[in-house]
């Protein structure tokens, strides 16, 4: 495990400017799903792929500001019934390893021979599970606030979480039949997922209300939570779905096996005051990765916007660009 110290918390902007894709489109997988995707930067840059948090959050236009434009090729997608994928919100065919696959065939669709892959909360562990099982097509992993997919990690946030926002976590519970994590996402699930939208909104309504009351513990300039439209009902239907399967991966969630991950740098990005993903998640990978650079964030939480994180994530990346341009230089 190779520690690097961080304290910074500036306040600067340091996200770059003049990232607008120059192409996008919809790439047809099975089970009827069609994944929106685009590109930004130089097409012919270091290739680089984001993959999103959720389950079924999507991409958004300030990811994009994360890459400098004149060195990398990189690759937003918005993963199965997520963003503006299509069909919005569709559980249909709508597994990890589906995800992986996808990810996969993105790849071949650009005629990218390996990349990069950077992956925050949700998106770390699709990450990892993605270069388990395709090692010889990443040429890096890079990390954020990453979610192991555990029991004990919806444990902390559905239950654990009341002791730090107390009043938020008794409006997201009032009215659950149990209290307790199970219960809690039990309740949740069935309620998001029904047909009538005077059950499915206010449900929608409360958890978004609680996620940005976690959030607002380290963040408090963070928006407030969007409005229960279709878009918040259809990115928790993706949501809920995952979570009461236990996203579709082993007790153990994300956590690799080292052997097929020796080959591939990999850092660690992490708020120390990470309430959504706890930091002990970023230290039991970099026990299982002895190799890789763990960085954290002193002072940090969970959001890649925090200023701290946005510029971890920006240093880290042009240090990729470094080590991997002089990897490819003949």
């Amino acid at each position: 495990m190779n520690q690097v110290r961080d304290k910074s918390s500036h306040s600067a902007d340091v996200l770059h400017s003049g990232t607008e894709p120059f192409a996008s489109g919809l790439l047809e997988v099975p089970g009827g799903h069609r994944l929106y995707f685009e590109r930004c930067g130089r097409p012919d840059g270091l290739p680089v792929v984001l993959l999103h948090g959720g389950p079924g959050s999507g991409c958004n236009t300030s990811q994009r500001r994360f890459f400098a434009p004149d060195i990398w090729h990189a690759v937003l997608f918005d993963q199965r019934g997520s963003g503006r994928s299509r069909p919005a919100g569709s559980i249909t065919a709508n597994t990890t390893d589906d995800l992986v696959a996808d990810l996969e065939r993105l790849r071949e669709h650009l005629a990218i021979p390996a990349w990069l892959v950077l992956g925050g909360s949700w998106g770390a562990a699709l990450a990892l599970r993605y270069a388990a099982a395709h090692p010889e097509r990443v040429t890096g992993l890079l990390l954020r606030g990453s979610f192991l997919a555990t029991a004990r990690e919806l444990e902390w946030f559905l239950e654990g979480m009341r002791r730090f926002v107390p009043e938020a976590w008794e409006a997201f519970s009032a009215g659950a039949p149990a209290r307790d994590a199970a219960g809690l996402l039990d309740w949740y699930h069935r309620r998001i997922h029904d047909p009538d939208p005077t059950v499915s909104v206010p449900a929608a309504r409360a958890w978004s209300a609680y996620e940005g009351a976690v959030m607002a513990l380290t963040d408090p300039g963070a928006p407030a939570p969007a409005t229960a439209d279709e878009s918040v009902l259809a990115r928790l239907r993706v949501h809920t779905h995952y979570l009461t399967r236990g996203c579709f991966m082993p007790a153990a969630g994300a956590l690799p096996a080292p052997d097929r991950l020796a080959g591939i740098p990999v850092t660690l990005v992490h708020g120390r005051l990470d309430f959504v993903c706890p930091v002990e998640n970023a230290l039991a990978l970099a026990r299982r990765l002895p190799h890789a650079r763990l960085r954290l964030l002193d002072g940090a939480g969970h959001s890649q916007m925090e200023p701290a994180v946005a510029r971890a994530l920006v240093d880290e990346l042009s240090l990729f660009a470094t080590t991997l341009s002089e990897a490819n230089r003949p």
